[in-house]
């Protein structure tokens, strides 16, 4: 895929070189010769980010207090949140990524594609300022602000969790974990209870990824809370 298509899917000109630095991740740069890596924009497009998003909720939500805004604004500039815009342009299809990264890509994907995100937005700021990188932002963030609750919910699905126990007025969260096979083929049965109701299981290679699986499960098994709205 040519930069040129990538641009177009992006709907401005960002400069050639500077997204081709941007789409270059670590992995890449040390394969080929240490040249330059897109570490440096992800943290500028990291803060352009913040900015932006921060600015638009102040001036559409003016009745939304300063914890109701920081809710809000924690949904959009979430890995969750970047995934779902990188998917919208096919950015996977553009990023430069070493041979080893590659075989890891699946386990890796919202991470790299976040990051990569930034760094785009921060290669937009770098040609054409605020107002470049703003136009991406109002193309493929703005509009996910009618999904803050499922985007909170699939980037911190334990403290989702948390939220939808106290709302439906049902016991705090507690979770067992077991270690399962051998060590050096390990897992992990994560199982969530609400006093000594099981709401649901998760099994992964570590303790922390088995109680998130565990309480996505939950998630998917408990009701909705009425009336849940982004504010």
């Amino acid at each position: 895929m040519s930069l040129d298509e990538l641009n177009r899917r992006l709907g401005v000109e960002v400069n050639p070189d500077l997204l081709q630095l941007a789409l270059t991740h670590s992995s890449f740069a040390y394969e080929n010769g240490k040249q330059p890596d897109n570490e440096r924009l992800e943290f500028l497009g990291d803060s352009v980010l913040g900015f932006v998003v921060s600015s638009h909720l102040h001036q559409i939500f003016a009745d939304f207090n300063e914890k109701e805004l920081s809710r809000v604004r924690q949904a959009l500039v979430s890995a969750s949140a970047l995934e779902v815009a990188a998917d919208q342009i096919g950015l996977d299809e553009f990023i430069r990524l070493g041979v080893g990264a590659q075989k890891d890509f699946k386990t890796q994907r919202k991470s790299v594609l976040a990051d990569t995100f930034e760094a785009v937005l921060a290669a937009a700021f770098l040609t054409g300022g605020v107002e470049m990188a703003t136009q991406i932002i109002a193309k493929l963030i703005y509009p996910l602000i009618d999904s803050v609750d499922q985007i909170l919910e699939a980037h911190d699905p334990k403290t989702t969790l948390l939220m939808r126990l106290d709302s439906l007025g049902l016991e705090p969260v507690k979770y067992e974990v077991t270690p399962m096979g051998d060590q050096h083929e390990r897992v992990y049965l994560a199982k969530v209870f609400s006093g000594k109701k099981l709401l649901g299981e998760g099994q992964a290679r570590n303790t922390k990824l088995a109680e998130t699986e565990a309480a996505i499960a939950a998630l998917n098994a408990l009701p909705p809370v009425a009336g849940s709205q982004t504010k």
